[in-house]
């Protein structure tokens, strides 16, 4: 493992860098309140056999955290700042895995460019409006009244460390099974000077992610790209009922509803790995050297 930055627009993008650049590339989108940290089993899991790339955005991890007077935290800027964080490394032709705040971030990138997608790995991250349940209520009172005092205390609270706490352990079979590191630094980086904010400003920005449901759902009808859906089935936050709806249009996606939440990578990444290695290993060409150098290289203009 590699722990490297890139500047990308004036800001430090930090990412962690696993496997030999020849491999195939797998691009992880991290979810809320994590960063790239979430896939540190996963990716040494499959470092043997891919080129894996996992960026924080800003805001999150060991990214520049500018404020929210400095940087728009948006969904369209967070996949804007990722797609050019592909083109300072040159990569091209990527799977993809999105978990939480990455579903919409990748979609957005897959959608644009749906010729760079070799696969979909989807884990607990959300396309359709069945997914948004009970855990959604204070957001969507937020979308509609941005003064509403109720959905605001509900959404400060996904700031402390209970909720935190309670992201990783929710529907797991054992808690004795997370790390409490996971947690811990998750929760230290929530608490920087004017990182609330920063969360606020992307709660907000959540209400305009449903709006490009259909534009995504056309595009998986459209391309059918491979798709790898591993779900912990015990997540309140994405239940499964998000999960099955991938499969009206994308029939051919293998979906596995594993006993365990929100974090599935926690104390489920050797299985999800083993799922990821066999699936790409009959759906994305194990390319060698020559063609995936070919593959990284992004035209400009």
């Amino acid at each position: 493992m590699k722990y490297k930055k890139v500047k990308v627009e004036e800001l430090d993008i930090f990412y962690r860098e696993a496997g030999d650049p020849t491999k195939p590339v797998i691009l992880l989108l991290h979810g809320f309140p994590t960063s790239s940290s979430m896939f540190r089993n996963l990716m040494r899991d499959l470092a043997d056999r891919y080129y894996l790339l996992a960026p924080d955005y800003p805001g999150y991890g060991h990214s520049s955290a500018p404020s929210t007077t400095e940087f728009e935290y948006t969904f369209d800027h967070l996949a804007h700042i990722i797609d050019c964080f592909l083109r300072v490394l040159h990569i091209n032709r990527f799977s993809m895995y999105v978990m939480d705040y990455g579903a919409p971030v990748g979609f957005r990138l897959a959608a644009q460019r749906p010729e760079r997608i070799q696969a979909l790995l989807i884990q607990n991250g959300n396309a359709y409006d069945e997914g948004l349940e009970d855990f959604w209520i204070p957001f969507k009172g937020y979308w509609e009244n941005q003064q509403d005092q109720k959905s605001i205390d509900g959404l400060r609270f996904l700031l402390t460390k209970d909720a935190t706490y309670w992201q990783y352990t929710n529907g797991v079979r054992n808690v004795e099974n997370i790390d409490p590191d996971a947690y811990t630094v998750d929760q230290a980086l929530l608490d920087r000077p004017g990182n609330d904010a920063i969360q606020m400003q992307l709660f907000l920005s959540y209400g305009s992610n449903p709006p490009h449901y259909p534009e995504w759902q056309a595009y998986f009808r459209k391309y059918q790209p491979p798709t790898l859906i591993t779900w912990g089935k015990g997540d309140f936050i994405f239940p499964p009922s998000g999960a099955h709806p991938y499969l009206r249009d994308l029939p051919n996606a293998e979906l596995h509803l594993l006993d365990t939440g929100h974090f599935a990578l926690e104390d489920n990444h050797e299985v999800i790995a083993g799922l990821i290695d066999a699936f790409l290993t009959k759906n994305v060409r194990q390319e060698g050297p020559a063609a995936t150098m070919a593959d990284r290289e992004v035209p400009h203009g």
